[in-house]
This record gives C-alpha cells, structure tokens and sequence, in this order.
C-alpha cells in the first residue's frame, strides 16, 4: 500500500511538472525553459514531499516518546505502590514474628507453671499416701478431697478410664517407634479429670493399683492389637511404686505379665527418677522380676542428667526421657565447646553415647518447636516426643469397648481397696 502511494504521489508530481513546463513552452519559453521547468517542479514537489513527510515522522516519534514517558510514569508509580505494600508486608510479619517470639515464650512459661503445679500435686500425693501408711489419713479429714475420691472410685468401678497414646518418633525420619500411654478419668457428667487432679486422691488412698490395673490391661490389648496389624511399635507404660510394692496387686500383675511375656519387647514400664531412686528393696525385687520376663524399663520426668548408669544397667532402664527445653538449658560453653552444666567435663553431644554404652537410649520429650529439634539433632538424640510430633489422642471407644476391661472391678464399699485381679 505504501509503495503505490508513493507511485501515485509520483505520477502526480510529473504531471504537475509537465503542466508547468507546458505552459512555460507555450508562452515563448521555448522547448529549453520547458525542460528545466519540468525538471525544476518535479524536484520541487519530492523537496516538499520529503519535508512534509519528516515532520510526520518526527511528530508520529513524539508521540511515541510521549506516550513511553506517560507508560514510564505509571511503571514508576506502580513500582513505588507495590514497593510500600511490600515494606507494610515485611513490617506486618516481623511485628508477627516478634509476636510469635513472644507467644511462644509464654506458652512455653505456661508450660513450665503447669508442669510445677504438676509436680507439686504429685508430691503432696506422694505426701499423702506416706501420712496414710503412718495412720494419718488426710482423704477423711477433707470433705473435698473425700468427694473427689469418691468421684474417682466411682470412674473406676464404672470403667470410665479412657487410654491416651502419644508418639514417640525416631529422628531425623520422624517415623513413630513407639507410643506412651496415658490415662485419663472421667466423672459422671463426662468431664476428664487429668493425673494432677486425681493422684491428689488416688495415692493416699491406695487406688493407684487399681488405676495401673486398667491402664495395663489396656496396653497388653493395644499393643496386641498392633502386633496382628504387623505395626512393631512398643508402649511405654506408667506403672506407680506403690503397684509394684503392694503385696496383693503385684502378684496378679505378675502373672498376667507371665501370660504375655511374648510383648517384653513391645511394654516398657515408666517410672519417674524421683521414684526410681527411693525405691526400696521391695520395689526392686519386683522390677527384677519383670525385667527376668523380658520387660523393659524407662525414666521420665528426668532433672539430673548425673544419672547412675550402672543402677540404670542393673535394673534394666532402656530409656531415659528427659525434658528438650531442660536438656537446651544445661548447654554452656566452656573452652569453646558445649558441656552440660550437671556434666562439665563431658561433651554435650557425647552424652547420648555415653548412655548408649550402657545400654540406655535417651528422649527428648516435650518438643514444641522445630528449632529444638535441630538444637537435639545436634546432641546426637535419636528420639523425640512432643506436641510437635503429636498430641495425646484418646483410642476410640470402639477399640476399648473391643478390648474390655479387666475381670475384676474395682469394689466401692473399702475405700482403700484396690482392684487385685485382672
């Protein structure tokens, strides 16, 4: 199309051109002016041509440049916008990150508060049940303690124990090796009564074996359960001193072991190290019996890493579970190398292999957050447990119902008789 304007423009400036040197010819100019005229005009027109078709040009390039400076301006004015929605953007996630820093420092504070006021309640238990032995029943002279006891003979005799598991995974993989179990009571409007509530009740008023009765019944049916699904997952257990110390309960407990003694290696018995180390020789006759049946042992609730390997060996403690934050606070630097501060003259990260050599492998329980994990990776620690990895869920009351509840129940009448059978 261009190209036949331009022909056209040309035919049009020749016949302009002839026009004039005609009438240059016509008038006397002779043939000599005509050429020059034709050739003159012709020039002329293309002169004219070009310089109308340039500043065409230069006003069409304007206009693009125009119009690339406005585009400019609106990138810029863009670019500014998105640049400020970024920085509110990164302001809003550090002042969440701090918040997060903050929440999880007071979670982490609650945590601690509630884990104490845990302790404390079981140690007024422990308290307790020893004023009891010594002719000071304390359940008697407190009506609401003696209330709560009978809401928890009650949960008892009428079954309402539920069976909480928790995993326990092996690190780095996070695959579930084991589970802990855990019981919790329920009252007669459904409401769960959590161990620091009743234990306050249970131990002094000797239905703790009772309490270990179903919790173990539970664990032999769980951990049966598991093994025909060809799940090769262990359960750690709680079992009380007092169990293993009471004279009519231990002998049922060890019979009933004796018939499953093909899951000693799938139930490990937990104890707690406060309790471990003032059993008396009662409770470690018993534990050696278990442990001659194939059973295992674990310490939870662990505040002194100085432990007693060679008590641990000889009594077969497989498992130590200790507290991931409490392990973290130990760690100091001395030399330029990290020891526990229970341990200076041990590197931290040697501590695990020095309970392997014993057999002994270590836990890091109660781990929240990821940086933990990475800060318990470092130590060398090959299991973890935690609401990071799983929160306590209670087994389906289906499955329960599917395993039953111990023979024997527990009797309301003597307040301080316990379920002996199972």
């Amino acid at each position: 199309m261009r190209r036949l304007t331009l022909i056209l423009l040309g035919a049009t400036y020749l016949c302009v051109s002839l026009t004039v040197a005609l009438t240059l010819w016509r008038n006397g100019g002779g043939w000599g002016a005509g050429v020059a005229a034709l050739v003159g005009a012709f020039g002329l027109c293309f002169a004219f041509h070009g310089l109308i078709a340039r500043a065409l040009e230069n006003a069409a390039i304007r206009s693009e440049i125009d119009a690339v400076r406005e585009a400019h301006k609106i990138l810029i004015d863009q670019v500014e916008r998105l640049d400020a929605k970024v920085s509110e953007v990164m302001e809003a996630v550090e002042i969440d990150h701090h918040r997060g820093d903050e929440l999880e420092g007071e979670v982490h504070m609650l945590e601690t508060l509630v884990q104490r006021m845990q302790d404390r309640l079981e140690d007024r238990a422990e308290l307790a049940a020893y004023s009891g032995r010594m002719g000071h029943n304390s359940v008697h002279q407190n009506p609401r303690s003696s209330a709560l006891m009978d809401t928890v003979r009650d949960a008892l005799a009428e079954n309402r124990v539920d069976l909480y598991l928790q995993p326990v995974v092996a690190l780095p993989q996070r695959k579930t090796v084991f589970y802990e179990s855990f019981s919790r009571l329920r009252d007669e409007t459904g409401r769960v009564m959590m161990p620091a509530e009743y234990l306050t009740v249970a131990e002094p008023g000797g239905l703790m074996t009772a309490v270990d009765n179903l919790l173990l019944f539970r664990c032999v049916q769980i951990v049966r359960r598991l093994a025909s699904k060809d799940r090769r997952v262990g359960i750690f257990c709680n079992v009380s001193m007092s169990s293993l110390a009471d004279e009519s309960f231990f002998p049922q407990f060890l019979e009933l072991l004796a018939a499953n003694r093909d899951l000693g290696g799938a139930l490990i018995f937990e104890v707690g190290q406060a309790a471990f180390d003032s059993r008396g020789s009662v409770e470690a006759r018993n534990m050696a019996k278990l442990a001659e049946l194939g059973f295992r042992f674990s310490l939870d609730k662990v505040v002194d890493l100085d432990l007693d390997l060679q008590d641990l060996a000889r009594s077969d403690v497989k498992f130590v579970k200790v507290g991931a934050q409490s392990v973290l606070d130990q760690l100091v630097e001395v030399d330029g190398r990290l020891v526990l501060k229970s341990l200076p003259d041990l590197a931290a990260e040697d501590y695990s292999a020095l309970l392997r050599r014993y057999g002994v492998e270590l836990i890091a329980e109660k781990v929240e957050a990821e940086r933990q994990v990475v800060d318990i990776l470092e130590l060398d620690i090959r299991y973890g447990q935690g609401h990071l990895f799983g929160e306590p869920r209670a087994i389906k009351e289906a499955v329960l119902a599917e395993t039953g509840a111990p023979p024997q129940v527990l009797r309301p009448s003597p307040m301080r008789r316990a379920i002996g059978g199972i």
